[in-house]
């Protein structure tokens, strides 16, 4: 595959991606390590799980391969403590953060009757509270860094009626997640820090993905490496200071369209079945965003 060649850009920096043990923040991870930078891994999996490949350990071991240094720390957004060991360790490893990756998630595709609230607060906790907490420990350090991003995974701010209706609480928890991105932005422009949002254009193979469609969804949905490459297009290529180039809600389409990439099958589970993908939540209707 060809996609988004690597430039160096990011050696020796270090980013702080939770969720990073599989799916799209494994795929980010990996991408930045070809480039030799420094990658902490901070998700939950430290055990295998029984239906699920992948640990923080795995995928440390991965990253190391590709040509970055890693920090597998286990790291439940939810858990406050966690959080702040975690960021005092890649600190204390690596010297401090310049990118943060806010990729862990929570989802339920369900109504409103059907959520139960402990699936909202679930929901909740993760997506919005954690991103919202772990935006938080790392600011210090991004403060300090010239090279300074957070990238929510989460999608433009839409308030279409349809869009929330068909499950409301996953909306209001995946939108607080962007909240956080328009808020940020401008909180923290005169710090240099960019604050900016990514989202797919159409389903990507992940675990989550797979447990909720089961089996066949592989032939609607694209590989986590369009996101990486997204990603990496984001908080490497992109040239223009982080006081301008913040605010963002982008799509990985849109993203990789202005680097010059037009050759989507190569990120296809199967490849040539571009007309039977599946648009993302969010997506189809809106005005997506330029770099």
């Amino acid at each position: 595959m060809m996609g988004i060649k690597n430039t160096g850009k990011l050696a020796g920096k270090t980013l702080f991606i939770t969720g990073a043990s599989r799916g799209i923040g494994k795929a980010i991870a990996l991408k930045a390590a070809r480039d030799g930078a420094n990658i902490v891994v901070a998700a939950k999996t430290a055990d295998p799980h029984p239906k699920l490949a992948g640990t923080i350990y795995t995928a440390a071991a991965e990253i190391e391969a590709a040509g970055g240094r890693a920090l597998p720390c286990v790291v439940d957004v939810r858990d406050e403590s966690a959080v702040k060991a975690a960021v005092r360790a890649a600190v204390d490893k690596f010297g401090g953060i310049d990118i943060l990756v806010n990729n862990a998630s929570a989802i339920s595709l369900t109504g409103t009757e059907r959520t139960d609230m402990k699936r909202y607060d679930l929901m909740n906790n993760i997506n919005t509270r954690g991103t919202f907490l772990v935006s938080k420990e790392c600011i210090p350090y991004l403060k300090k860094s010239s090279h300074a991003h957070i990238l929510n995974i989460s999608p433009p701010l839409t308030f279409d009626p349809e869009k929330f209706g068909q499950h409301v609480a996953y909306s209001i928890a995946k939108t607080g997640m962007s909240m956080c991105v328009l808020g940020m932005a401008e909180e923290f422009r005169k710090d240099g820090i960019a604050a900016n949002a990514l989202w797919p254009a159409t389903s990507v193979l992940t675990a989550a993905v797979e447990m909720l469609f089961g089996d066949g969804v592989e032939q609607v949905s694209r590989k986590p490496e369009v996101m990486a490459d997204a990603a990496y297009a984001i908080v490497a290529i992109v040239t223009r200071d982080p006081r301008s180039c913040t605010g963002n809600f982008y799509i990985d389409e849109d993203v990789l369209r202005a680097e010059g990439i037009n050759d989507f099958d190569q990120y296809s589970c199967i490849p040539g079945n571009k007309n039977l993908l599946r648009m993302e939540t969010f997506v189809d209707d809106i005005k997506r965003s330029k770099l």
